[in-house]
């Protein structure tokens, strides 16, 4: 079907501004040649995609379909533009990350700060979801690279190892007290277990490899933050599996005890996601550069 990239802008700004006044003023157009735009589109996809009504226009279901994927393309289209116009000196430009609470916290803070002082004149934003999340921002165009816990399978991201991160159970006072021994897994699901809820891709990872021994956990407690882990295991309301690298503060003050297993669990890593369709701008280029050498 040969529909002109016009066609589609016009018809994504319409939706936008459920007018078509509107939509001739923010694309210096009259209004009939808004107007002939839609009617063309129409034709040549045999559908309505606006309803007129009094207060303007509002999108037709098949038009909310058309909507839903065309403002995706744009975006993508948009951002490219922007790339293009950005300095290769980096004297402007935007960055966009997502991120999950924990990493951000724990791994991330450092090289943000490193770039923004470097580099005060590229403007960052900074979207925290978790990592199934942050996969469809990154397809949809909304940031430029995700931070994310893996392993992530989706053969449109590339994806690049940064670090190596360890799964391990701690505890604190009270049950120290009860450990005495290197213990299996099979002695861990006796106690009062506190994890992630169970969407979080390192809760996912952890279960999965408990399941191919055989062991099948049911947490007492679901959490939704790294640090809520921490906290709850220090009150000694049961045994967290957390990450050893973000919970050095509260092993090493000995306010949390890490306990001693017969099998470690395999370490797994932390990634910087990108789109493989969509080159990175030299603002992001730079970052992950940073990341790399971190």
């Amino acid at each position: 079907m040969d529909i002109k990239l016009d066609l589609y802008k016009v018809f994504s700004e319409v939706a936008k501004r459920k007018s078509f006044s509107g939509a001739a003023k923010a694309l210096y157009m009259t209004q009939p040649a808004i107007s002939q735009a839609i009617m063309q589109l129409e034709e040549k996809l045999g559908i309505r995609l606006f309803t007129r009504t009094s207060r303007g226009v509002t999108l037709t279901d098949e038009g909310e379909i058309l909507f839903e994927h065309i403002s995706s393309a744009i975006n993508l289209i948009h951002i490219g533009e922007k790339k293009i116009i950005e300095s290769k000196t980096l004297t402007t430009g935007n960055l966009r990350i997502g991120v999950g609470d924990t990493i951000s916290r724990y791994y991330l803070l450092p090289f943000l700060e490193e770039f923004h002082n470097q580099y005060p004149n590229i403007k960052l934003k900074i979207i925290n979801r978790t990592t199934f999340e942050l996969c469809s921002l990154i397809k949809s165009g909304k940031v430029d690279i995700g931070i994310c816990n893996l392993p992530i399978k989706d053969s449109s991201l590339n994806i690049r190892k940064l670090i190596d991160i360890h799964d391990i159970f701690v505890c604190g006072e009270k049950y120290k007290n009860k450990i005495t021994k290197s213990m299996s897994y099979d002695e861990i699901i006796n106690f009062p277990l506190i994890l992630l809820e169970s969407k979080s891709n390192s809760r996912q990872y952890v279960e999965k490899y408990l399941l191919s021994k055989g062991i099948k956990i049911e947490p007492e407690i679901e959490l939704g933050s790294h640090d809520l882990l921490l906290e709850f295991a220090k009150i000694n309301l049961g045994i967290s599996c957390v990450i050893r690298e973000f919970s050095q503060e509260y092993l090493q003050n000995g306010e949390l005890y890490e306990i001693k297993l017969d099998e470690d669990i395999p370490n797994r890593n932390i990634g910087v996601c990108s789109l493989k369709s969509v080159t990175l701008s030299p603002a992001t280029t730079k970052f992950v550069e940073k990341l790399k050498k971190g």
